[in-house]
C-alpha cells in the first residue's frame, strides 16, 4: 500500500518493501501526523483549496482514526510504507476519494518534518519534567542529609564537604541540562509544514496559519533547509549525551559510597539484585545499567552525526535513519531519569560512616595550613610543615586532631591550644565561604 507508483512499471521487490518500510518505529508519531493533517486540512479551506464540506469529512475522519488507534480498535501494522501512509489510506477507506485531496500542497518531506519537529517537542518536554522531579528528589534527599563527609580529588580523601553539598552539585549538573533543552526548543520552534518537497508550492498557501496552529513561533526561513534540516535531532541527543553523562557520573559514586569499601550509603534492595551463586551480594544493577546505558545514548549521537555528515540537500533516504535512534535515546533517556529518582529516593545515608572517613583522612590539613598562615607564617612554608604533620601521624596512626600541643609545637612555635578549635571539623564549616557548604 503506498502514496506513489504511477511512474513505475514494475513491482518492489519484497525484500526492498520491508528494508524501505519505517512504520514499525515511526508509528510512535501517529498522533503528531494527525494532528499536522488536521492542522493542513483547516488551512486549505482557509486558502480556499478545499470546500467546507471536504474539510469537515477530512477532519472528521482524521479525528475517528485517532481515536480508533487510541482506543485499539485500528492497529498500526500492515503493509504500509510508514505512518504517513498507513494514516492517509485509512482515511481514504473511511471516507473515499475525498480523502486523496488531503495530500494537496504537502509532500512527505515537509509532512515527515512537521512530525519530527512536534513529537521532538512533546519528548523533549517530558524529558524535561523528568529532570525537573529528579532535581526536587535530590534536593529532598540532601537536605535531609545534611552530614559531613569527605570530600574528593582523585578518589583520595581531600576536604571535608557535606552529603548535601555534594549531592547538590548534581542538582546544579541537572539544572544545566533542563536549560538546554529549553534553549534547544526555542531554537527548534519553526514549522516547515509548506516547505513541500524542496521548493513550496505554486498554492497560494498559509504558513503563518499552519504555523501557529501547530504552536510554533513561525515557518522556517528556507523550504530546501527545513525538510533537510536535522540539527535540532542531533542537538536534542547531545543534549541527552550530556544528562547522561551526569547520570553516569552520579551511578558511579552510588556504586562506590555503597560498596563495603565505603558503605556511606545503602541502595533500596528495589533497586538492587542478587547473585545467583553467591548469596551475600547486593548489587548495585540499577546504577550499573544507567552507567552502561551512556555509551548507548552516545553511540546515537554519532550515528546521527555520521548520517547527515555528507548529504546533499535537500531530503535524502539516509534521513530515514535518524529515527530509531533518536526514539531510542528519547526512551532510554526518560527511562533512566525515573529510576535515578527512584533509588535517590529510597537510599539511606550512613552518617556514623562518613564521619570515620572524614576522621581518618587527615581533612583538616589545609585548615593546619590555613592556622600557620593566620599567624604569619608562608603558605609555602606552611604547606611543607602540614606535610610533614602529615607523615608523622600516619607513622602513629593518630588524626591531626588527636596531636598533643606539644607534638604540634615540634613543627612549629606558632601553634597554641587555639589550633584545636580552629581545625575542628564542625568549625572548619563555619569559616570563609566554606559557610556555604553547611547552609
Amino acid at each position: 500500500m503506498k502514496l506513489w507508483g504511477g511512474r513505475f512499471k514494475t513491482e518492489e521487490s519484497k525484500l526492498m518493501e520491508d528494508f524501505n518500510s519505517s512504520l514499525k518505529f515511526d508509528k510512535v508519531m501517529y498522533f503528531e501526523d494527525i494532528q499536522g493533517s488536521i492542522a493542513h486540512v483547516k488551512m486549505l479551506l482557509k486558502s480556499n483549496i478545499l470546500t467546507q464540506d471536504e474539510s469537515d469529512t477530512l477532519i472528521k475522519g482524521l479525528n475517528e482514526i485517532l481515536q480508533e488507534i487510541e482506543f485499539g480498535k485500528l492497529k498500526i501494522e500492515g503493509d504500509y510504507e510508514d505512518i504517513h501512509s498507513f494514516v492517509e489510506i485509512n482515511l481514504v477507506k473511511k471516507v473515499g476519494d475525498v480523502g486523496k485531496k488531503l495530500h494537496t500542497a504537502r509532500s512527505r518531506n515537509d509532512q515527515v518534518a512537521v512530525d519530527m519537529r512536534m513529537y521532538t517537542k512533546r519528548k523533549a518536554l517530558e524529558i524535561v519534567e523528568s529532570i525537573q522531579h529528579l532535581q526536587d528528589v535530590i534536593q529532598d534527599k540532601a537536605y535531609k542529609n545534611n552530614y559531613i563527609m569527605p570530600g574528593y580529588t582523585h578518589l583520595q580523601r581531600a576536604q571535608i564537604v557535606t552529603f548535601k553539598y555534594h549531592l547538590m552539585a548534581y542538582y546544579s549538573m541537572f539544572k544545566r541540562d533542563k536549560q538546554r533543552m529549553l534553549n534547544s526548543l526555542n531554537l527548534m520552534n519553526e514549522s516547515p509544514l509548506g516547505c513541500c518537497a524542496l521548493a513550496g508550492t505554486t498554492y497560494d498557501i498559509d504558513r503563518d496559519y499552519t504555523s501557529d496552529l501547530l504552536d510554533f513561533d513561525k515557518p522556517v526561513d528556507n523550504f530546501l533547509d527545513g525538510v533537510s534540516d536535522r540539527d535540532y535531532i542531533i542537538e536534542i541527543i547531545s543534549n541527552m549525551s550530556i544528562a547522561m553523562m551526569h547520570l553516569s557520573r552520579l551511578s558511579e559514586e552510588i556504586i562506590l559510597f555503597s560498596s563495603k569499601e565505603f558503605e556511606f550509603i545503602k541502595i533500596s534492595d528495589e533497586y538492587s539484585t542478587g547473585s545467583s551463586i553467591m548469596p551475600q551480594k547486593k548489587n548495585p544493577d540499577a546504577a550499573e545499567l544507567i552507567r552502561g546505558k551512556t555509551g548507548r545514548v552516545y553511540g546515537s549521537l554519532m550515528s546521527i552525526l555520521t548520517t547527515m555528515k555528507g548529504l546533499p540537500l535537500a531530503y535524502n533516504k539516509d534521513m530515514q535513519e535518524d529515527k530509531e535512534v533518536f526514539f531510542d535515546s528519547i526512551k532510554t533517556t526518560l527511562s533512566c531519569l525515573k529510576i535515578m529518582a527512584n533509588m535517590i529516593d529510597t537510599l539511606t545515608v550512613n552518617k556514623e560512616n562518613m564521619l570515620k572517613a572524614v576522621k581518618h583522612g587527615f581533612l583538616n590539613a589545609t585548615e593546619v595550613a590555613d592556622y600557620l598562615v593566620n599567624n604569619g607564617m608562608a603558605f609555602r612554608d606552611s604547606h611543607k610543615v602540614v606535610g610533614e604533620i602529615v607523615l608523622y601521624c600516619e607513622e602513629k596512626a593518630i588524626a591531626i586532631e588527636d596531636m598533643s600541643i606539644d607534638e604540634f609545637k615540634k613543627f612549629s612555635e606558632l601553634f597554641d591550644e587555639s589550633i584545636y578549635e580552629f581545625i575542628d571539623y564542625e568549625n572548619i564549616l563555619k569559616k570563609g565561604i566554606k559557610k556555604e557548604i553547611r547552609k
